[in-house]
């Protein structure tokens, strides 16, 4: 089973999907699953191999998918009743196991994450130079180049993981930023003076861009760093586009040439989580396959087991549900 899910691995990582490998690591009697064990675990919540039953993998479902969307390692502790719990603090996230068979187990769970994409339209010092430094900073980098940016640019896969920096210098740079702005890329930038990048922003209204997709556009491109030379403006567009990827983007991106951010407040925010008042563990609502209905609210769970044990006395974890 090991080398099936390692050959898996090996396909999805050829293919670019992005997985998680989750490997117990250490456990404590009585658990079904030892040393060595794994799952592959995918974006859609599908688990292939083993790292234990009922209590263990649902949990492990659930961090490899928050690992898939933070990027980061995690060791899960499953604890037992009865069962010691690893000193250790920092980098853990602790578990009860709610199963009736008891133990611990320690499963790391590692995301696999397919490189993102850096689309650079154009030529020039800047271009290449960007090229050079997103290549050695872990991005896939294509060059688009020619008199016909938007005709190539259809043939690329621009998802939330792109960016895109357009830097033609020529008449060009309005095709390709109308093609890019109408895809859902992470980032769309132009290299140009303020001026000459208000000017395109003209045209692109002109042609009908909407307001919205506008907004998204960072012209001229990188943060402010009083850069001067090509090689300066390459380091400050990179770092653009790393801070944009990590941190996300609370508030549109403004363009310097004259698009404009909304000014309504942001809707509340409605809740797609609920927590496990058992194990404490985050419960996807929609798709929760075990629920209760206890003084007028829903009680979401993680598995089973959780729900029997809330079923059997609700009042007693009535404090849980109002944390």
């Amino acid at each position: 089973m090991p080398e099936d899910l390692l050959i898996l691995a090996g396909d999805l990582r050829r293919r670019g999907e992005p997985f998680a490998l989750a490997t117990v690591v250490r456990c404590e009697r009585p658990t079904s699953a030892k040393p060595g064990a794994k799952a592959l675990i995918r974006p859609d919540g599908s688990v292939t191999g083993w790292v234990g039953g009922a209590c263990a993998e649902p949990v492990v479902a659930r961090e490899a998918l928050a690992a898939l969307r933070d990027g980061r390692p995690r060791l899960v502790v499953l604890v037992g009743e009865g069962g010691r719990d690893p000193a250790r603090t920092e980098g853990i996230v602790h578990l009860p196991m709610t199963c009736h068979s008891g133990g611990t187990l320690e499963i790391y769970v590692e995301p696999f994450l397919p490189k993102a994409q850096l689309v650079l339209v154009g030529h020039g010092p800047v271009i290449e130079t960007l090229a050079s430094l997103a290549d050695t900073a872990g991005y896939r980098v294509v060059v688009v180049r020619g008199d016909a940016p938007a005709s190539a640019l259809r043939d690329l896969a621009l998802g939330p993981d792109t960016a895109v920096v357009v830097a033609t210098h020529g008449d060009v740079d309005e095709d390709a930023l109308t093609r890019v702005l109408a895809t859902p890329v992470g980032y769309v930038s132009l290299v140009a003076s303020r001026k000459r990048a208000s000017t395109i922003v003209e045209t692109l209204k002109g042609r009908g861009v909407r307001a919205e997709h506008l907004d998204r556009l960072k012209a001229p491109a990188g943060l402010d760093i009083g850069a001067v030379t090509p090689e300066e403006i390459a380091v400050s567009i990179l770092a653009e586009i790393i801070h944009v990827r990590h941190a996300g983007k609370a508030e549109p991106l403004l363009a310097g040439s004259g698009a404009s951010a909304p000014t309504s407040a942001p809707s509340a925010e409605v809740p797609t989580e609920a927590r496990d008042p058992i194990c404490g563990m985050m419960v996807e609502m929609a798709t929760a396959r075990h629920q209760s209905d206890w003084a007028g609210r829903s009680v979401y769970f993680c598995c089973l087991r959780c729900k029997e044990i809330f079923d059997a006395d609700p009042q007693r974890y009535a404090a849980a549900l109002s944390d």
